[in-house]
């Protein structure tokens, strides 16, 4: 079924002609038509919007025109990216009907390299704590994880081979591990922020979701790029993710893993994967304990956070107080209360963090970790627990969550790899390894079975 292609299957055989991307988005709205009833993944859907920008793209190949790189690919945003023919309601009924007048630079870029823009998913209010609607698509009894909550979910039950999310805490690779998708979020500055809603801009980082490990890099690599109405881009040349997800490390690579002082909030079946994953790697893992900063570095991550998400949505909050959902309300009750002298020490600390992975990093290669505390947990417990993300993203590594692991309930649990600071494409480059690893270890399991089946 075309829906099951991946994004870039989809655009080679658009390039070729052997289908249309109208085909391809007709496919993608009967499957969003037949699942989203129960799911839940759209904010905004407008069909007819849909196949107008696919049949757009159709006329442009068959005009001979330039083709961008996801050509009538369709693509999920989260709904806290602006976009000027689409609602923009940031997850709260405060700004339900709001209509932007321009795109953010992310929409943009989509549009630049040929990609449908399918509409808006779902996020958590405002971004942040408060569960939406969303259903997980393995089972709807769990949550598919937040803020990123459609995005993931549209990914994982084939609405879209790809999809936008941003990850301020664990809003990214906690949702992808939930839903059992590939989810990256690169290097801090990697990605513009212009025109997405600003809860932190100090930690707001823009993310990606797809069906593999390609997928999720040819999408980085689409969006990535200087803005100067970003503050905090980068103007620095960006890695090539996509080459580095098709090509092996120029060595074997060299893996670590923390024992975080937050492990005891893992689950069983998260522990003994990741501890399986390990040993299978005889001997390539170096096991480190964590520095003491580690657990100050999550402190200084929540300060720095919720500080700034009262002073940037100061006027929402105070002037909206009725229309925040109690979790909300106490988050922010907190977050006045944090001095201008806590706020300062917390961003001594995140230039601490990243100049302590700048160095680590000198010697290792990625550091494997969990992507969530487990599979995901009931609807009514929340999006789930953050804090396996939140040393990373305070220091603005780039991260991904590969869906190679399941729980005891057979749900996804995603394992995490973290590389170093402008270094996705090696990043991706070890992902790339360790998978045809894994798969070679898989192989020779079945081959051993089958001969032992044979001689017996």
């Amino acid at each position: 079924m075309l829906w099951q292609l991946t994004a870039l299957e989809a655009a080679d055989r658009i390039r070729r002609g052997s289908i249309r991307s109208q085909d391809l988005v007709a496919a993608c709205i009967e499957r969003i038509s037949e699942t989203d009833d129960a799911i839940g993944a759209w904010s905004h859907f407008d069909a007819d919007q849909a196949l107008d920008q696919a049949r757009a793209m159709d006329d442009l190949r068959q005009r001979g025109r330039p083709l961008g790189a996801l050509h009538g690919v369709p693509v999920g945003i989260k709904d806290i990216f602006d976009t000027a023919d689409m609602p923009t309601e940031r997850g709260t009924p405060i700004h339900a009907g709001r209509r932007p007048d321009t795109d953010c630079t992310v929409v943009g870029k989509l549009r630049e390299a040929g990609a449908v823009i399918m509409g808006k998913t779902v996020t958590t209010e405002f971004a942040f704590v408060n569960p939406a609607g969303t259903t997980n698509p393995h089972n709807r009894e769990r949550t598919p994880g937040g803020s990123s909550s459609g995005s993931a979910a549209a990914v994982a039950a084939g609405h879209v081979p790809l999809a936008i999310g941003t990850q301020t805490n664990g809003s990214v690779i906690r949702p992808a591990s939930f839903c059992g998708v590939y989810g990256f979020k690169p290097t801090r500055g990697t990605i513009s922020r212009r025109g997405v809603l600003q809860t932190s801009s100090s930690l707001d980082q823009v993310g990606v979701f797809a069906r593999s490990l390609p997928d999720t890099a040819a999408l980085a690599d689409a969006l990535a790029g200087y803005d100067l109405e970003d503050t905090g881009s980068h103007s620095r040349p960006k890695p090539a993710m996509l080459a580095g997800s098709r090509n092996d490390p120029a060595m074997e690579p060299s893996f670590a893993c923390f024992d975080l002082p937050f492990n005891d909030r893992l689950d069983a079946a998260a522990r003994d994967g990741l501890a399986e994953l390990v040993d299978s790697l005889d001997g390539r893992v170096e096991i480190l304990p964590s520095p003491a900063s580690f657990a100050l570095a999550v402190t200084s991550h929540n300060i720095v956070h919720e500080y700034e998400f009262y002073r940037h949505l100061r006027d929402d909050v105070d002037t909206h107080w009725d229309q925040l959902s109690a979790r909300l309300q106490t988050v922010m009750e907190r977050a006045r209360t944090y001095s201008d002298e806590q706020y300062q020490e917390a961003l001594e600390m995140l230039g601490a963090a990243e100049q302590y992975f700048d160095a680590f990093f000198i010697d290792y290669d990625a550091v494997l970790a969990p992507a969530a505390s487990g599979e995901a947990p009931e609807l009514a417990s929340g999006t789930g627990d953050p804090i396996f993300s939140t040393l990373w993203t305070f220091a603005g590594l780039p991260c991904i969550s590969l869906p190679w692991l399941a729980g005891d309930a057979g749900l996804p649990v995603g394992v995490q790899m973290i590389g170093s600071a402008e270094g996705d494409d090696r990043l991706m480059s070890c992902a790339n390894w360790l998978q045809q690893h894994l798969q070679s270890d898989e192989q020779d399991h079945t081959g051993k079975a089958s001969s032992e089946e044979t001689d017996l």
